[in-house]
């Protein structure tokens, strides 16, 4: 498969100090990449710099075939980037329903599109519809997760960029995010960049991984590679 996102020898600094250590990895449409890793290895950073969130000092990011160094955040997201940081970062004081209508206002489509999207992601995240009016910030934290991974795909990514979604989640949630995430692989080709330390998650869901440590990619592979030795070397503390 062709690669739809690749870094390659990215260098990151937050404060004077080196994040990002020559960081090389791709992302294929139709694929589930794991980004692993102890805390504090720089698979954040690497999301943000992906995003534009933080300046990249060296190296290049190319996505859908556009260099992106010198691209404002905006226009990733507008050329099919979309992202779910670690916190989740809806609106807790909006409606569900208005949480939604923010994915929807990136790209401007007819009402039939609008209703078809909203369809989709009501029947992958069935708890949704059942809650519009309810505000963001009372919903459970899986709801919550659920709900931001809704409003990123309603921006008609092509890659999708996850941060721990599976973090303080309870597991029968945890199991439908897994699930989803699978579908939307097989269903609609998106490409699906996923930070996150629970192994056998990634077992599950994955296609290939990449591990981190220190600001550098130690090992990288098929998912199948993802032995207990490889995590006890790479993963464990």
């Amino acid at each position: 498969m062709s690669a739809l996102l690749q870094l390659n020898a990215v260098e990151a600094d937050i404060g004077g100090s080196r994040i990002l250590r020559g960081v090389t990895l791709e992302v294929a449409a139709g694929e589930v990449v794991c980004l692993m890793g102890r805390n504090g290895v720089g698979k954040t950073t690497t999301l943000r710099s992906i995003m534009g969130l933080r300046a990249v000092r060296a190296g290049s990011i190319t996505f859908d075939g556009r260099r992106l160094n010198d691209v404002r955040t905006a226009l990733r997201a507008f050329g099919g980037i979309g992202y779910v940081p670690q916190g989740r970062d809806i609106f807790p004081h909006l409606t569900v329903e208005e949480n939604l209508s923010v994915g929807i206002l990136l790209h401007a489509r007819p009402r039939a599109a609008v209703r078809e999207e909203l369809d989709r992601v009501y029947t992958l995240f069935p708890v949704l519809k059942a809650m519009l009016a309810r505000k963001g910030g009372v919903l459970s934290g899986g709801q919550q997760q659920q709900l931001a991974i809704a409003r990123a795909l309603l921006t008609r990514p092509k890659l999708i960029m996850l941060d721990e979604p599976t973090e303080g989640i309870q597991p029968s949630i945890i199991d439908e995010i897994g699930d989803t995430l699978k579908r939307l692989r097989q269903d609609g080709g998106l490409g699906i960049l996923l930070v996150e330390q629970y192994v056998d998650f990634c077992r599950e869901v994955g296609d290939r991984f990449y591990a981190m440590d220190r600001g550098s990619i130690t090992i990288s592979g098929a998912v199948a590679g993802l032995t207990d030795d490889v995590v006890r070397e790479h993963l464990q503390v």
